[in-house]
């Protein structure tokens, strides 16, 4: 069994929709119609789709901040439902955008209080937040006012106190949305350095380069309902998306090019191929399809017609 899994996860939410000036109805709105999820141990498994797909709702799922309609989620072998307080003691949790932070403490005073919440004394909850800074790059504005820190500290500074009480599962909901690009990427070699550790990590980003860079297994969603999953270069494949090969020569007749859909053994014929012909190859490489253009290409196949079931 997974350490992490969902079978057949149901959210649906009741919203007031206006149908005149002064009449309304309600609007049942299905954020999730039966989503199946397992991580295991040291990997890191992401979840891709629209605004609205319901990605943030299966993240609050298993942080045990909503319940599910139906289904199950257990995390370590513990129901999220029946045992959240177990559950809590196991996890840790970033969402975007983060408010759980005090304005005039210090990024180290800030941790010191998550962790003597999560029951550890001011003194090893002094020792672990440090730790957590250094770990985060933000070792040099330990003592500065949290208001005072930039959108990238804030965002590793959630980082930090997501992992403040040495989770074993992380959720990690837009980690890097609206920063620069050095503090991403700071996030992003923690993020890997978790999963070295052993960490299962639930992953949500609307940043594909660093979802194909950091993931495991890539899930599609769309109105609630995951419509292919796969290892990125799997879910690729899957959808029908190749890698192409090309070789640029210099021939008799000047500069040619040469390409075709395929892998290694498809570069190395080409260039073969060039070769044949008196060519001189000056540059050959396999280009794989982007990450974002499978995504993007299957989100625009589901517009406007329904979804499979199940």
């Amino acid at each position: 069994m997974a350490f992490v899994v969902g079978v057949g996860l149901k959210k649906r939410f009741v919203s007031k929709e206006r149908i005149g000036l002064f009449k309304t109805r309600l609007k049942v709105v299905e954020a999730l119609a039966g989503v199946d999820v397992e991580i295991e141990k040291g990997r890191l498994w992401s979840l891709v789709g629209p605004n609205g797909a319901g990605k943030t709702t299966l993240v609050k799922i298993f942080s045990t901040l909503l319940l599910p309609d139906e289904g199950s989620a257990f995390i370590g072998g513990l129901d999220v439902v029946r045992e959240a307080h177990r559950v809590k003691k196991i996890i840790g949790l970033m969402l975007y955008p983060d408010k759980g932070f005090f304005g005039r403490l210090s990024g180290v005073e800030n941790l010191i209080y998550y962790g003597m919440l999560y029951g550890l004394s001011k003194r090893e909850a002094r020792r672990r937040a440090l730790e957590l800074l250094e770990l985060v790059g933000l070792w040099e504005v330990r003592n500065r006012p949290y208001e005072e820190y930039s959108a990238g500290m804030r965002a590793r500074l959630g980082l930090a106190k997501a992992l403040i009480s040495n989770p074993e599962f992380l959720l990690l909901d837009e980690p890097t949305v609206g920063i620069d690009p050095v503090g991403a990427r700071k996030i992003r070699d923690v993020i890997r350095g978790l999963k070295r550790d052993g960490r299962a990590i639930l992953f949500t980003s609307h940043n594909l380069y660093e979802v194909e860079e950091l993931s495991d297994e890539v899930a599609i969603i769309i109105n609630g309902r995951i419509v292919a999953r796969g290892a990125p270069e799997e879910l690729k494949r899957k959808l029908g998306f190749k890698p192409m090969a090309y070789v640029r020569a210099v021939c008799r007749d000047g500069e040619r090019a040469f390409s075709s859909y395929g892998g290694g053994n498809v570069l190395a014929e080409l260039v073969k191929k060039a070769a044949e012909e008196g060519c001189s190859v000056i540059e050959a490489y396999v280009k794989e399809p982007p990450l974002e253009e499978v995504v993007v290409k299957t989100i625009g196949a589901y517009e406007g017609r329904p979804l499979p079931r199940g």
